[in-house]
């Protein structure tokens, strides 16, 4: 149930200044093109749910790379992660809650929309909170979001 002191839906901690320059400049420099040919472009074998017409909003998984914990069992900053990942709307913005696959660590971006595929925002690991990031996403279609943030990739596929 959502927390009345809390901005995002899902009602946990929110992204701290979503929108403070940090973002605004690396939303500047940094750009996403949604290719077909980009390497996270496939789906991850996710088989019938990837083909789930409609909105944004709903079930997805996650896929990022970057910002690994050397300390964590083989974590490398090249290796991906998975995990899943829902997605809500809120008075304009784009709110995404998504976990390791093992529910080890969990995250929230919260982003604006910029024209009709756009997103910038800030990611938070709800794990550790000192860590956030800003982020910028291209909604490539209803199955399909790329991401980057400043240590890599943060892309969901549903």
């Amino acid at each position: 149930m959502k927390d009345a002191r809390t901005r995002n839906p899902f009602g946990v901690m929110d992204v701290p200044d979503p929108n403070d320059n940090e973002v605004r400049m690396f939303a500047a420099h940094t750009q996403l093109a949604g290719a077909a040919d980009d390497e996270n472009a496939d789906d991850w074998g996710l088989g019938e749910q990837s083909a789930q017409p409609g909105g944004i909003e709903g079930q997805w998984l996650s896929r990022w790379n970057g910002g690994a914990d050397p300390t964590i069992l083989g974590d490398a900053v090249d290796k991906w992660k998975q995990g899943r990942a829902q997605l809500r709307t809120a008075s304009g913005r784009v709110y995404l809650l998504f976990n390791w696959h093992d529910g080890a660590r969990r995250g929230l971006i919260d982003a604006e929309r910029v024209g009709p595929t756009g997103l910038i925002g800030k990611y938070i690991n709800l794990t550790n909170p000192a860590t956030t990031r800003p982020w910028i996403g291209l909604i490539v279609s209803h199955s399909r979001i790329d991401g980057r943030w400043t240590g890599g990739r943060l892309d969901f596929r549903r």
